[in-house]
């Protein structure tokens, strides 16, 4: 008897363990039934005892209940003076109040439990059309700051984020940030690699997906790439294929991510756009400002567009087609051309990518007749070797020095000055590398290198330095050190700085560098404008390659005669006679306002006059123009 009183104990409790652990309904109903047990024996006992107050002497069974139940609930002064009735009353009240302050407390605690869960940013988004990013890194505000310029035609738009970050914190720092406009972000904290963590997204109703690799770690393209993997084969996924943008640091994983991707993702190396960008920027200065003009949502961007009113007619006559657009050429079956010959015919379907301020502003106009007098033959570049100096070190120095090595002519050299001692160097083919171990910060460093000696010098900032700031400090020091070496020896040097935060730019401003490369913000603005078309992935991807047509900045007098006001239809003429396509210029004497874009002006009004100096850079893609 004992052994089966035990069991029923233990089965009771057993129960009643798995009916509390069911949550805040089950409590409920748990009280509920205590309630109504509760008032059933109380009033079963009154009626069985005769123990009925006179003033409820007719009162039946359900009258008893209904009383003995409102008392549970009102603590009333007790009526009648028998003092059975009295006793089982202060039972019914006593009861009442526990019952009542039980549930108090759980609807009280299961309140506070909704708003922890909703704290931690785990209930369901219920948005179309919206962006998402998946991941966290220092990219995140600056991609989150351009989807929002560009939602600003759409109205009241919204970005999703899921991160492995509180979202109380994520919250914070969108709510202090500027220029959102109509743009909601909503921010979750999830693991992107778990399937029930990416449905609180809603992926399938996304426009388009954006993979950020963590901020650091030797892991952290495997972790982009599994992030990708769980999205593809996300159940219950829409049958067309998503819109994903990923990035990774490392071009060795490359081939394991395009498998992973199926063809649904743009893989973006963000690594190789730097160092590309560098290379590029450090040969030629201004090149940072035009990639972050057509990189950012402000101001002029590419686009895509169908004119059939064009088929027929040539790629150079498309050009001076659009009195307020500047063609890069054009999408043919799929393919990208970029500066393709000028006889080339637009057939049906083919798709010109021009420079627009807006898609609402590609429109057709008539040109103006090129002033031909003023034009100058066209000669070809005389290649000489360059010299090259590299102060500091950093991960992607290896491929700066690849890029480079495919630029330069034979005889060419750089010299690298670090105190890394651990530096990861290629084999160069074309260019003699020497490497001097020494702390580029220092006076007396720099002073024994004969910077006049190079014909370009290249900044990298630090990334090993876990504090941003601490290594834009470093190149700063070592920028206003070469500027004061310069000023005093009467010098003048193309300096190039990286930095990592683009709040310090207006001191590399100040500290007077011909150019300066902000390389997260560049990879931020990458992601976000192919999240917008995917096929400006292969576009950029051409630009910045050695083997394609790419952006020069040619003197303007290897076109048109200096001091001779023309219009741009003029440039487009000249450049076109040598297999060019002229996009722009560069105002030399604006070349260190930051409120001018330094003298960059990407696709101007063609009909507007302006006269070149000896000094001034037109803008063109050309194919192999060293």
């Amino acid at each position: 008897m004992r052994g089966q009183k035990s069991r029923f104990s233990m089965w009771f409790s057993y129960q009643f363990d798995n009916a509390m652990s069911r949550g805040t309904v089950a409590l409920i109903g748990l009280l509920t039934l205590a309630t109504l047990v509760l008032v059933f024996v109380v009033s079963g006992l009154i009626w069985v005892f005769g123990a009925v107050p006179e003033d409820m002497a007719d009162a039946g069974i359900l009258d008893i209940f209904w009383g003995n139940l409102m008392r549970t609930l009102s603590a009333d002064t007790m009526q009648g003076t028998a003092w059975g009735f009295r006793l089982l009353m202060l039972i019914v009240t006593i009861g009442g109040l526990i019952i009542v302050a039980s549930l108090i407390s759980i609807i009280s605690g299961a309140f506070d439990a909704k708003i922890e869960d909703l704290r931690k940013g785990r209930s369901q988004i219920l948005v179309s059309d919206h962006s998402v990013i998946l991941g966290w890194n220092s990219n995140t505000t600056s991609i989150v700051s351009e989807l929002a310029i560009a939602n600003e035609s759409r109205g009241k738009s919204y970005i999703a984020i899921l991160a492995p970050k509180d979202k109380v914190e994520m919250d914070d720092i969108f709510r202090a940030m500027a220029g959102l406009g109509r743009t909601r972000v909503i921010c979750r904290t999830g693991d992107p690699k778990r399937a029930s963590d990416l449905a609180i997204i809603s992926p399938n109703t996304a426009r388009s997906i954006i993979v950020l690799s963590p901020e650091s770690g030797a892991d952290a393209d495997a972790e982009a790439i599994k992030t990708v993997l769980a999205l593809v084969n996300y159940p219950n996924r829409k049958q067309e294929g998503y819109s994903i943008i990923a990035d990774l640091t490392n071009s060795a994983n490359l081939a394991v991510a395009q498998l992973v991707g199926r063809g649904e993702v743009s893989w973006v190396m963000g690594a190789e756009l730097i160092a590309k960008v560098a290379v590029q920027t450090c040969r030629q200065s201004g090149m940072s400002a035009i990639y972050s003009e057509l990189f950012d949502f402000a101001g002029d961007e590419i686009y895509f567009t169908e004119q059939p009113t064009l088929v027929g007619r040539t790629y150079f006559e498309s050009q001076s087609a659009f009195p307020k657009c500047a063609v890069l050429g054009l999408m043919k079956d799929g393919q990208i051309e970029i500066n393709p010959a000028p006889d080339t015919v637009i057939s049906p379907g083919d798709q010109l990518i021009v420079i627009a301020e807006d898609d609402s502003l590609i429109r057709l106009g008539d040109a103006a007749e090129p002033d031909t007098s003023i034009i100058v033959s066209a000669e070809p570049a005389i290649q000489r070797p360059e010299h090259t100096l590299i102060l500091g070190a950093n991960q992607n120095l290896h491929l700066i020095l690849d890029e480079l090595d495919d630029y330069v002519s034979p005889g060419s050299t750089v010299k690298i000055v670090t105190t890394d001692t651990d530096l990861d160097l290629p084999e160069l083919h074309t260019m003699e590398l020497s490497l001097h171990r020494a702390d580029p910060t220092l006076r007396e460093v720099l002073e024994s290198l004969d910077v006049s000696s190079f014909d370009h010098v290249l900044v990298l900032a630090d990334k090993d330095i876990e504090d941003r700031q601490q290594a834009d400090s470093r190149t700063l020091l070592t920028l206003l050190q070469l500027r004061d070496l310069c000023a005093k020896g009467g010098l003048s040097l193309n300096i190039v700085s990286e930095m990592l935060d683009d709040a310090n730019c207006e001191l590399a401003a100040v500290a007077e560098a011909d150019d300066f490369i902000v390389s997260e913000r560049l990879i931020a603005l990458l992601l976000a404008q192919i999240s917008e078309n995917p096929h400006l992935n292969e576009v950029f991807q051409t630009l910045l390659s050695s083997s394609d047509s790419e952006i020069y900045l040619n003197p303007a007098t290897d076109y048109i005669k200096a001091g001779c006001a023309t219009s741009f239809y003029t440039i487009l003429a000249a450049a076109g006679q040598r297999g060019e396509t002229a996009i722009g210029y560069r105002v030399a004497a604006l070349a260190h306002n930051a409120e001018q874009s330094y003298g960059i002006r990407l696709n101007p009004l063609k009909s507007e006059k302006i006269s070149f100096t000896e000094d001034d850079r037109i803008i063109v893609l050309a194919l192999g123009n060293n």
